[in-house]
């Protein structure tokens, strides 16, 4: 049985879910951002109403609407392609989720839009800028390799969108050098600064 669990979105979280499973004594096959497999194929009420309690406390939520299961593995599938792949995939981004997911793109879309209120290419940008100002406190690349490694056609597009987001420039960024500028991976929606 395979259950979903919202804003389930860092390698945090699925140690906070896996702690969450055997302290209600749920059996579990894997934990992955956004699912979990259980090897039960049946989760008791009394143990499901442990689970909710320990995931709100923690700020998750067990999910059990289609609409919004779809939508955070919509988010789950952005959150891996740009936090914790060595490089985004090289073909489209509508091609690359509907594959993932098997369903149609302009559905997955549509679907996106009407439950958060903003597009999916703007929760990409969203994350591919939290992911330059991760590379960029890192030092460890040059602006022109974090504008190849984040796909942007050239470091004035990273730039630019760098700016609408965070109100500053990625240089300006990097000379404040804090840490304090980084957003969650969950509060990001939340925080839809500048851009539109």
């Amino acid at each position: 049985m395979i259950i979903h669990i919202k804003h389930m979105v860092s390698l945090r979280c699925i140690k906070v879910v896996k702690e969450a499973l055997n302290t209600t004594g749920i059996p579990y096959k894997q934990v992955n951002l956004g699912e979990v497999e259980l090897l039960e194929s049946e989760l008791f009420e009394s143990k499901k109403e442990a689970l909710v309690a320990i995931l709100s406390d923690c700020g998750l939520e067990l999910m059990q609407e289609k609409k919004s299961t779809t939508v955070e593995k919509i988010k789950n599938c952005i959150i891996e392609m740009v936090h914790y792949s060595n490089e985004l995939p090289r073909v489209k981004l509508s091609i690359y989720l509907s594959k993932k997911l098997n369903l149609n793109y302009t559905y997955l879309s549509n679907l996106f839009k009407e439950v958060t209120g903003m597009t999916i290419q703007h929760f990409i940008v969203l994350h591919k800028i939290e992911k330059a100002k991760e590379l960029i406190l890192y030092d460890e690349l040059t602006l022109n390799e974090i504008t190849h490694q984040l796909q942007y056609s050239s470091v004035a597009h990273l730039s630019n969108q760098f700016k609408q987001i965070t109100g500053i420039t990625p240089t300006h960024f990097k000379k404040a050098k804090t840490f304090k500028n980084r957003v969650f991976l969950e509060k990001i929606e939340l925080n839809n600064l500048r851009f539109a």
